[in-house]
């Protein structure tokens, strides 16, 4: 027996029946060799943090572009927090933790630079739109590279996970797995959370302002919300589970209103709020030029996009590449290429003997 037939015969006899297991996934795109230590899940995890779209996180905006001090939430310090969030909910229902780990790190790599801001204006500006839960989905698929050809080729429940981490109170539709309903409200505790906190030290919010019925339920404090939020959905999933009304992950009504209270407190004050508007302004304005000149001139794209655009189009190429860029270079690209510069090259330094 292997070390992961091991593996996958302890998740067998310990993990809940309600948890998915490694051995039942539904496969990939393209079959595998079973690898000898890590089961499934295992795999897709270690295949997204070695990816260059992962790395790239730590230069992608969250909420405000590029903010002074090191103390802000970046896309990537998100996404951590999501994992550990969605671990600890999912270490109280005793679910496939290494699915959940893997979905966590791979759902918000289809993420623009200048965070929602880079995502509505690529929707503006492709016919066929553009959401990040969908173009995650196409980074994992196409975009990265893999040895063993296009895309990770990652398991079928990861990539659903992924596609449903979004919509958390505008759609009906779920993950088909637990633990792919645990990343989606995960993503909703901890950026919620982290956003309040991140307005607080930039100084757009104080805690007089936050809504006081939402607190009340849901307490004072950063941690304490958090705990009350995480704590509530396992007692209150169990319950459902233990009662057989419902196998859905979910907190309990009360802390599920104030939870989507705050959000949309959150969407009226800060995200659509003045200084997010404003930077959205300039972040758009960048982005939009940038568009137009790879589509002019696309052959400075790098080789991978060149072969999108041969198979799908120019527009859903340069779309991929401006998708990809962190915050960082993006603003570096349009520096190069719309602000006036010397092209003169630097003198040589004359030596003269004494």
């Amino acid at each position: 027996m292997s070390i992961r037939e091991e593996i996958e015969r302890r998740e067998k006899e310990m993990l809940a029946a309600y948890a998915t297991l490694a051995v039942n996934s539904s496969g990939r795109e393209r079959e595998e060799e079973a690898d000898p230590i890590r089961s499934c899940f295992m795999l897709d995890r270690d295949r997204v943090v070695h990816s260059k779209s992962f790395r790239r996180l730590k230069h992608k905006t969250q909420v405000f572009i590029a903010p002074p001090g090191d103390h802000y939430r970046s896309r990537l310090t998100h996404t951590l927090e999501v994992n550990q969030i969605a671990k600890t909910i999912g270490a109280g229902l005793n679910l496939n933790i290494d699915l959940i780990e893997a979905i966590a790190m791979a759902h918000d790599l289809g993420h623009t630079p200048f965070a929602h801001a880079g995502e509505q204006i690529l929707n503006s500006l492709l016919d066929t739109g553009f959401r990040h839960n969908e173009n995650s989905i196409r980074v994992l698929t196409r975009v990265e590279q893999h040895r063993m050809g296009r895309g990770l080729n990652l398991s079928w429940e990861v990539l659903d996970g992924v596609f449903y981490h979004s919509g958390y109170d505008t759609s009906d539709k779920m993950a088909a797995t637990l633990e792919g309903q645990v990343i989606r409200l995960s993503d909703k505790i901890a950026y919620v959370q982290h956003d309040i906190d991140d307005s607080i030290r930039a100084g757009l919010l104080s805690r007089e302002d936050l809504p006081k019925e939402y607190l009340d339920v849901l307490g004072n404090t950063h941690s304490k919300r958090i705990a009350t939020l995480v704590n509530d959905t396992i007692v209150h999933t169990r319950r459902l589970i233990n009662e057989k009304s419902e196998i859905t992950v979910k907190p309990s009504p009360e802390i599920d209103q104030a939870l989507k209270g705050l959000r949309r407190y959150m969407f009226d004050f800060i995200y659509n709020g003045p200084v997010c508007q404003a930077e959205r302004s300039r972040a758009g304005f960048i982005i939009e030029h940038l568009f137009g000149y790879f589509k002019k001139n696309p052959r400075k794209m790098t080789p991978v996009y060149l072969e999108i655009a041969e198979e799908e189009g120019l527009e859903r190429a340069v779309a991929d590449y401006i998708a990809g860029m962190s915050d960082e270079y993006c603003i570096s690209s349009f520096l190069d290429i719309y602000v006036p510069r010397s092209l003169v090259p630097e003198a040589k330094k004359a030596w003269v003997k004494d």
